[in-house]
C-alpha cells in the first residue's frame, strides 16, 4: 500500500462475542528487516510471502488486547524480537496465556527503528494503553483500536445495528464508546491526538474496518472532534487576539 509497507487482512477473531476483522501492518526497515504490527493468523502461504520480502525481526503487540497470534509467530521466527505495549502480559495472564516478550514498548522510537518509525504511548486511560506509530518515509500513521471503522456490507446482519449504535461504522468511524469512557484524563488523550496530527500523515492504518488511504489528518480531526473542540476553539481565539493586537 506504500513503498516498504504491506497490509495483511486476516480472519475474524471473537471479541466480546462479536466477530472482529483483523489486520497486521508490515514495514520493511532500511536494513531489510521486517517489522510486524499486530500479527494476524500465520499461514503457510503468508509465511512464504513474508520470507520472500525479508527476515521477520520485530513482532509488535501494540495494546493490551492485540497479542492473540504472537506466540505462533515467535515459534515460526525464533530470531524475531517481541515487543509489548503496557498491559499486554497482564491481560494475557488473566486469559490463561503465558507470553514471553523481549522488550517493553516505550514512549519514544526504539533503537532498531529510530529515525524510520516514530512512536508514542497514548495516555489518559488506566485500561487502554496503546502505542501509536508513524512511518515517516511513507507518511503512514499506524493505530490499532483508537478508531474503529467497520464496513456495514462486510458485517453479519445481526451485528450491523450494534456497530451503528456504537458509532463505529464506516459512515463515521471513531473510538468505541467503552474505550472512550475509560479515558478519564482527556487532556492526555488530546495531547496524543495533537502529536498524531503534528506528524502530518497522509494515510492511516486501522486494525478494524476500512483504513484511510488519504486525508489522514482530516480523519483524525473528524474522529476526535468532540474531544478536540475546546482545544481547537482556544487556539482560534488566541490567534484572533494576537491578530487584533498586531492591527
Amino acid at each position: 500500500m506504500a513503498p516498504r509497507v504491506w497490509l495483511i487482512d486476516g480472519p475474524h477473531i471473537r471479541f466480546m462475542g462479536l466477530p472482529f476483522s483483523t489486520r497486521a501492518t508490515v514495514v520493511q526497515l532500511e536494513n531489510g528487516d521486517l517489522w510486524v504490527h499486530s500479527p494476524t493468523q500465520l499461514t503457510d502461504s503468508l509465511r512464504a510471502e513474508l520470507d520472500a520480502l525479508g527476515p521477520v525481526r520485530h513482532l509488535i503487540a501494540p495494546n493490551w488486547i492485540h497479542y492473540a497470534h504472537i506466540a505462533d509467530w515467535q515459534a515460526a521466527y525464533p530470531d524475531a524480537q517481541a515487543w509489548a505495549a503496557p498491559g499486554v502480559t497482564q491481560r494475557a495472564a488473566k486469559k490463561g496465556l503465558t507470553l514471553h516478550f523481549d522488550h517493553d514498548l516505550g514512549p519514544q522510537a526504539e533503537t532498531p527503528w529510530a529515525g524510520q518509525i516514530d512512536q508514542i504511548i497514548v495516555e489518559g486511560s488506566k485500561i487502554h494503553r496503546e502505542v501509536v506509530f508513524f512511518h515517516s518515509s511513507s507518511e503512514t500513521l499506524i493505530i490499532t483500536d483508537l478508531i474503529e471503522n467497520f464496513e456495514t456490507a462486510k458485517l453479519p446482519f445481526w451485528m450491523r445495528p450494534l456497530i451503528w449504535l456504537a458509532g463505529i461504522d464506516d459512515t463515521d468511524g471513531k473510538m468505541p464508546p467503552d474505550m472512550k469512557f475509560s479515558f478519564r484524563d482527556r487532556e492526555r488523550l488530546a495531547d496524543a491526538v495533537d502529536q498524531m496530527v503534528a506528524w502530518q500523515p497522509r494515510r492511516m492504518i486501522l486494525a478494524h474496518g476500512r483504513w484511510y488511504e488519504r486525508g489522514a489528518v482530516d480523519e483524525l480531526e473528524r474522529a476526535f472532534r468532540k474531544l478536540m473542540r475546546h482545544r481547537r476553539w482556544t487556539a482560534v481565539m488566541e490567534k484572533y487576539e494576537q491578530d487584533q493586537k498586531q492591527d
